[in-house]
């Protein structure tokens, strides 16, 4: 401590100002040391992303709670080094990957070589239309990737012996991203792309090998994937949705929810029939009449029988007269068609799991949040079954080093910084000291004696006294002789004397 105050006190003032402003950086490069220390690593994951997937991206990462950072404008992403893992596999299980089609397109055509054969540009059109396609079909929501090959068909003299064009299609994403009126559209998209190709002859398979066009609408296996598809779809959208408003509002890693649903996967016709009022339509008014003589009583003949010579006789008269009237009555109806469409939900079972961490008086509030959410309905028979447990705390992941993920990286960054720090003030004081410290040269001896304190005897001279002789002192040729070697270093010491005056 006294060589500590001894070193201040014998400071300049400019001294003591580098001095504050060394402690001052110093305290600044410990403060964002330890920020930098403390800021979370992150590790690309995925390049390249179209943005309009980013957003799809996004909601699967906070699903599961984990902690991404997007760069680049959105085409790039990076998740917390110890969740790459979880990120991976939560990607892959909505079916994104963030990437593009490795096929390349029309861009084949940029690259082009000069000499170049006929048969060499037909294959470099092949594949540059598979890869558009590709990327075509890599736009359709659900599908994360697809691998696109061709068999186009060659014109031949006689059209018996041309074959017909054909398509594969591979999807690498699973059966369940995809509904059936999706793949309809890939197989409609793919034959509409090729010159002379048929829907028919467009082959589409998942990443599992399952064959997903061409397929019968009445095929025995058709109603069992659709509707597997169709449930795994619905409970994947509603366990999306819960999880990230519990994710939002708990915080990540509080609760947990599995939705299991019960959807009708069956196409029916429903045929409605309605009568209305009654409503003639057609009316027929018949009208019969007759007047006439009674019956004659002449003999028997013709004169008797026509009526110019009847009149004569005698007998009576009669009056007939006969109405009738014929109404033909139409019934209204109303025949009314509807095609129910497939996807309403028979069943809905949720289960809701929360951490031990989260108040027991909020419950109640979870519970009505979650059952309006996933539109739960007791008169249908769907449940909702809530519980309480410790969830297990996260493992870190080991990194090829044998230490946590990240740590080995923390620990050289905080080692680094406290080597800069230590080499700062190390050579800061070694500065200082050197300063203080430094000498020109053996101070001379006239300036002792000018600097000594001298009597007025002394310095009076007797007038009669002559002069004495005057001779070289030794000091200033030593001076003088040092001040032409060394300029720099006499000008220096000169300087620091009249500061420290």
């Amino acid at each position: 401590m006294p060589a500590a105050s001894r070193l201040l006190t014998n400071l300049t003032p400019r001294g003591r100002i580098v001095l504050a402003g060394s402690a001052l950086a110093l305290i600044a490069l410990v403060f964002f040391g330890m920020q930098i220390a403390g800021r979370p690593s992150y590790s690309l994951v995925s390049t390249g992303m179209d943005p309009a997937q980013t957003g799809k991206v996004t909601a699967a990462l906070d699903a599961k709670g984990i902690t991404y950072e997007l760069r680049n404008n959105g085409t790039a992403l990076a998740v917390e080094k110890s969740q790459t893992a979880q990120a991976r596999i939560a990607l892959a299980s909505a079916g994104l990957d963030g990437g593009s089609t490795s096929q390349p397109g029309f861009e084949l055509f940029d690259k082009q070589k000069l000499g170049s054969s006929d048969f060499q540009q037909k294959v470099t059109y092949q594949r540059a239309l598979e890869g558009q396609i590709a990327q075509t079909i890599g736009q359709v929501q659900g599908v994360s990737d697809a691998q696109v090959r061709l068999v186009l068909a060659e014109d031949q003299l006689f059209s018996d012996n041309e074959t017909p064009a054909t398509a594969a299609v591979l999807l690498s994403n699973s059966p369940d991203s995809l509904d059936p009126g999706s793949v309809r559209g890939i197989a409609q998209l793919v034959a509409s792309s090729v010159k002379g190709l048929k829907t028919s002859n467009v082959s589409i398979t998942d990443g599992s090998g399952q064959l997903l066009w061409p397929r019968g609408e009445g095929s025995a296996g058709s109603g069992l994937g659709s509707k597997q598809a169709i449930q795994a779809r619905y409970e994947q959208q509603v366990e999306a949705n819960l999880n990230a408003m519990l994710t939002r509002t708990l915080g990540p890693g509080k609760a947990e929810v599995q939705v299991s649903a019960d959807v009708n996967a069956d196409e029916a016709t429903k045929d409605e029939l309605m009568y209305g009022k009654s409503t003639p339509l057609k009316q027929v008014d018949e009208t019969e009449k007759l007047t006439g003589g009674g019956a004659g009583a002449g003999a028997a003949g013709t004169a008797a029988n026509v009526p110019s010579y009847a009149q004569g006789a005698g007998g009576g008269s009669s009056n007939y007269n006969r109405k009738s009237t014929t109404k033909d009555f139409g019934v209204d109806k109303t025949v009314t068609r509807t095609k129910v469409a497939p996807g309403g939900v028979n069943r809905l079972d949720v289960a809701l799991m929360v951490d031990k961490s989260v108040p027991k008086a909020e419950l109640a509030a979870v519970r009505a949040a979650v059952s309006g959410a996933a539109g739960v309905l007791p008169s249908r028979g769907d449940t909702l079954a809530v519980s309480q447990v410790a969830f297990a705390k996260p493992t870190t992941t080991a990194a090829p080093g044998g230490g946590p993920a990240g740590g080995m990286l923390d620990y050289a960054k905080i080692g680094a910084a406290a080597l800069a720090l230590l080499g700062f003030v190390f050579f800061s004081v070694r500065q200082l000291r050197r300063r203080e410290g430094e000498t020109l040269v053996r101070e001379p001896n006239w300036l002792r004696e000018i600097e000594a304190p001298t009597t007025l005897a002394s310095l009076e001279r007797p007038r009669e006294s002559a002069l004495p002789e005057r001779t070289e002192d030794p000091s200033r040729l030593q001076v003088a002789e040092l001040a032409e070697r060394e300029p720099e270093r006499v000008a220096q010491q000169i300087r620091s004397w009249m500061r420290d005056s």
